[in-house]
């Protein structure tokens, strides 16, 4: 039998103010897929493997999540950050600019934990998640995007990103239930 190669799950930008065009839009769709990777992070974590948040700065340059969370914490934003909130034995790590890898420690820390797969959820899929899976892609790491935890500014973005990363990325594109851990 053939053993799966080591998964670490990859949460982008859920700690978001959403202060900005589309940014009401895309709150709503967050908060319904913040159920989805919290259910996906909880199987994750039984399993031994690593939760990775990856997320903006909002000018505060500290990787402190209560820091951040309570920087963007507002009406819209409320029930998604109570909900996916990061544990203090999660990995939390800023980015500089729209892909995960840019500016940071990710490839690194991926390294030192034998990670051969990454499953990348979060906002927005047609910016963040997308450069982040083209980056991920170009270090050779296996990819699967859970269609049911990303959410981009419109359905049309998401569906565009989505196609994307399962053509040119080679990820698989699947549901979070139908995730192999």
């Amino acid at each position: 039998m053939e053993k799966q190669p080591k998964q670490a799950l990859l949460i982008i930008d859920m700690i978001n103010d959403f202060q900005f065009d589309y940014g009401p839009e895309l709150a709503k769709q967050t908060e319904d897929i913040s159920h989805k990777i919290f259910s996906l992070k909880k199987k994750m974590k039984t399993l031994g493997n690593p939760i990775i948040y990856v997320n903006d700065h909002y000018e505060l340059w500290q990787a402190d999540f209560k820091k951040i969370a309570e920087t963007c914490k507002n009406p819209l934003n409320e029930n998604i950050i109570h909900t996916i909130f990061p544990e203090d034995d999660e990995y939390f790590l800023i980015k500089p600019k729209h892909s995960a890898f840019y500016g940071t420690a990710l490839n690194t820390l991926l390294y030192n934990l034998e990670i051969k797969e990454l499953i990348i959820t979060g906002v927005a899929g047609n910016i963040c998640v997308l450069f982040t899976a083209n980056d991920a892609y170009m270090r050779g790491y296996d990819i699967i995007i859970p269609s049911d935890c990303i959410a981009s500014n419109t359905e049309e973005d998401n569906a565009f990103a989505l196609k994307m990363m399962k053509k040119t990325l080679k990820a698989t594109i699947t549901t979070s239930e139908n995730i192999i851990i």
